[in-house]
């Protein structure tokens, strides 16, 4: 979910129940939109993160440590100079708004009691880090916005800090039943529960409010006039004295494949049998699992980035050359026409001189026998015009074969880099992106990969699962793996298998001479099903023996024919 204000108000109510007063010791700035602030209280200490980026702005208490630069950013030197030994002595959320406002006590440079604020704005993209003075004027800030950047608000160093401006909504925390009635009355009875709850009350993240509108319909796209306002209003009531009261219960829902997919300070059932629900003693343990997995695959992503920039330029370049070859292919189906012109114009020799342009004679090769005009070289003589037209036919021919075996090359270089794009696509380590640029690499895109030099490194491992009847299965995550594992590793018994006429990791199930279950094979195909491009609920998985397995010569990473197989239709798994 979106950091809301509601969430705002749950962490700040942490925080002061953890640490009514706090001094801080450290300020370190890990990221180039996160401030990491270390404080303590008696005996504990803890850190208190702000991120204002673009992808996970959020307010926090977290133990995790992260790596620093070995040389601070200016605006955190400017921040220890100011801050360090200061006492935050209060917070508060002004107009139930995602702003928090810590009031700091702490020393000037010359030693004098000062006063200050740090501004915590969670408004997505806009999100900031402003420190104030004792009158509200700005200090500094983390994104300094000035006229050219935003004509209607600007953070400056010596203006008057002025909040957001605030949308003509209502506070859920003012609404009793009869203000409820009203603007539930008012609402237009078409549009759906969501949309009334979002665009009636300020602050509200909308998978709370598909949740208010589950809980009272059991749907989470409903209009208003099917859902009973009384049960509405119950549900609504209910979440908030859960607001006012601060009975909140940390929860993380997570899918199938272990990723968690979205977080709340609230229990959450809209997902139903979609997603698991994991609760924390506290937000801050909910954040550190959320976004320590979000900032993982998020460093992966990065990691991949030129990987993916060469995939779409060689993707692009191959199926330009494929659409030309086809255009050209098209137009070599014209030699049959410049035979016929040929046959057409031998026959009727006598009839033509030289000079002339055309030749309209009987097409005798067609049932219905039409006059045909054919154009004619007024250069050449009337059997000079027949070889012309010859010498067409052959070379359309001759391009046609060629031409074939080179859409075939081309569409098998598509194929192949739209595998790899696959297995990209679901990298869940650095491992993982490794050898996928190691693969390329060594498939020939050595000169597009300008100062890439192959480590040296231990080849990684495929993944492995056990069958629930106990056999073993082997999953391979590259191209390269997947030609280790079916032409190398695995015995001529087992069995190979791969999701149908898609990019797919080969699957082994290792039979050890005996005859696997028909579970056994029913997992097996999920799991080829679930590591593949499908994204069908039901999904063909072809299998055979891996005797029946053949690599072509010269064929790309990952490329394999095979015979005598049968297929399977499974619903796609991740682990069994």
């Amino acid at each position: 979910m979106a950091f809301d204000a509601c969430m705002m108000r749950a962490v700040l109510t942490e925080f002061q129940r953890e640490f009514p007063e706090a001094k801080i010791e450290k300020i370190l700035q890990p990221a180039n939109d996160e401030i990491d602030i270390v404080i303590h209280h008696g005996k504990k200490s803890s850190r208190l993160l702000f991120n204002v980026g673009p992808n996970a702005p959020r307010l926090q208490l977290t133990s995790k440590v992260k790596e620093n630069p070995l040389k601070a950013p200016m605006f955190c030197m400017f921040l220890r100079k100011r801050l360090i030994g200061a006492k935050i002595t209060g917070v508060s959320q002004p107009g139930f708004d995602r702003i928090a406002i810590f009031s700091v006590s702490g020393y000037d440079e010359m030693g004098f009691p000062s006063e200050m604020k740090m501004v915590c704005e969670i408004m997505g993209k806009y999100a900031n880090f402003i420190l104030l003075d004792g009158e509200e004027k700005i200090i500094s800030a983390l994104k300094i916005i000035d006229f050219s950047a935003s004509t209607i608000r600007q953070i400056l160093p010596g203006l008057k800090y002025k909040a957001p401006a605030m949308q003509n909504k209502a506070n859920v925390l003012d609404i009793n039943r009869e203000l409820f009635f009203e603007k539930l009355s008012e609402f237009p009875r078409e549009k759906s529960g969501e949309k009334f709850i979002t665009s009636t009350y300020s602050g509200i993240a909308t998978q709370i409010a598909h949740e208010l509108v589950f809980r009272a319909s059991g749907e989470t796209d409903v209009p208003v006039s099917e859902i009973d306002a009384e049960r509405f209003y119950s549900v609504f009531l209910d979440w908030q004295r859960l607001l006012i009261e601060e009975r909140y219960n940390p929860t993380v829902a997570i899918d199938k494949s272990g990723k968690p997919i979205d977080y709340s300070y609230m229990d959450i059932s809209y997902l139903g049998d979609y997603a698991d629900y994991v609760h924390f003693e506290t937000l801050g343990e909910l954040f550190d699992l959320y976004f320590a997995e979000k900032d993982r695959l998020e460093k992966i992503h990065q990691r991949a980035h030129d990987i993916r920039t060469l995939l779409t330029s060689v993707r692009a370049r191959t199926e330009k050359k494929l659409a030309i070859q086809r255009e050209a292919l098209s137009d070599s189906e014209k030699g049959e026409t410049y035979k016929r012109s040929g046959d057409l114009i031998t026959a009727n020799m006598y009839r033509i001189k030289r000079g002339d342009k055309t030749l309209e004679a009987t097409d005798y090769y067609d049932e219905s026998c039409p006059v045909v005009t054919i154009e004619l070289d007024e250069r050449l003589s009337p059997a000079a015009n027949a070889q012309r037209m010859y010498k067409l036919y052959n070379k359309c021919k001759t391009a046609k074969k060629i031409l074939a075996e080179q859409i075939s090359l081309w569409e098998a270089e598509l194929k192949y880099l739209e595998s790899v794009q696959a297995f990209l696509d679901s990298a869940e380590t650095e491992q993982d992106i490794s050898d996928i640029r190691d693969e390329l690499f060594t498939s020939g895109y050595a000169s597009r990969m300008k100062g890439y030099k192959p480590p040296k490194q231990s080849r990684s491992k495929p993944l492995a699962f056990k069958t629930t009847d106990g056999m073993t299965l082997y999953v391979g995550r590259n191209n390269i793996q997947n030609d280790r594992l079916t032409m190398k590793e695995a015995s001529n018994d087992d069995i190979w298998f791969h999701v149908k006429d898609l990019p797919g990791s080969h699957v082994i199930l290792v039979t050890d001479g005996k005859e696997p279950s028909d579970r056994d094979y029913t997992e097996a195909a999920g799991i080829a099903a679930g590591y593949s491009k499908a994204t069908a609920d039901l999904v063909a998985v072809d299998y055979t023996r891996v005797k029946n397995i053949k690599k072509p010569s010269g064929s790309k990473p990952g490329f394999v024919t095979y015979k005598t197989n049968y297929t399977a239709y499974v619903k796609p798994i991740k682990e069994i």
